[in-house]
């Protein structure tokens, strides 16, 4: 004799078994649960790597560093001149904003002039800079990385940006690597 169920029975059989099935996790984490925190902490115990000893951090002012480097007085120069020439053609551009609705048509053409022309100077003084940009902060790089290793640094971070982030609240002297590798950077 075949058994039919019905449809409403079959729905009852699956919440059954899945019920099962919960009953069965829960037990089943009621048991791992304890055994996972005392194998976390064997192993925290008897990992030799987990309790080294404490590594050595320090701290270097980047924008002194940078600044240090003899390539940066050319990379200053470039961006003087091109503060001052797209300075003056922002005013230009702002004069004419000031009209709003009663700029001219012709005003409003020598705008749209002025903002392309600004851009296309800025993207070339921009690809003028950035190898120059690259070169000095590769040179930094180095010099922060030399000098850490040979005075056992594991750890060097920018003084700055640690301080205003809050990361760093305070940092021993002597863990100041600034004026060290500012006399390595070439």
């Amino acid at each position: 004799m075949e058994r039919r169920c019905e449809p409403g029975q079959l729905t009852f059989i699956r919440l059954r078994k899945a019920r099962d099935t919960l009953r069965d996790m829960k037990i089943n984490a009621k048991i791992l649960a304890p055994l996972a925190l005392a194998a976390a902490y064997g192993l925290g115990t008897v990992a030799p790597h987990a309790q080294t000893t404490p590594q050595k951090v320090g701290f270097v002012d980047v924008s002194k560093l940078l600044a240090a480097h003899p390539g940066d007085k050319e990379i200053q120069a470039i961006q003087k001149k091109a503060d001052d020439e797209l300075t003056a053609l922002d005013k230009q551009v702002k004069a004419i904003d000031a009209k709003g609705a009663n700029a001219s048509a012709a005003e409003k053409q020598t705008r749209e002039q002025l903002v392309t022309t600004i851009r296309s100077k800025a993207d070339a003084y921009d690809k003028q800079l950035a190898p120059k940009i690259a070169v000095v902060e590769k040179a930094v790089d180095t010099a922060i990385n030399t000098v850490a290793k040979s005075n056992g640094f594991s750890i060097v971070m920018d003084r700055d940006v640690a301080a205003k982030s809050g990361l760093v609240i305070y940092a021993d002297p002597t863990s100041e690597l600034t004026d060290a590798v500012a006399k390595s950077v070439k």
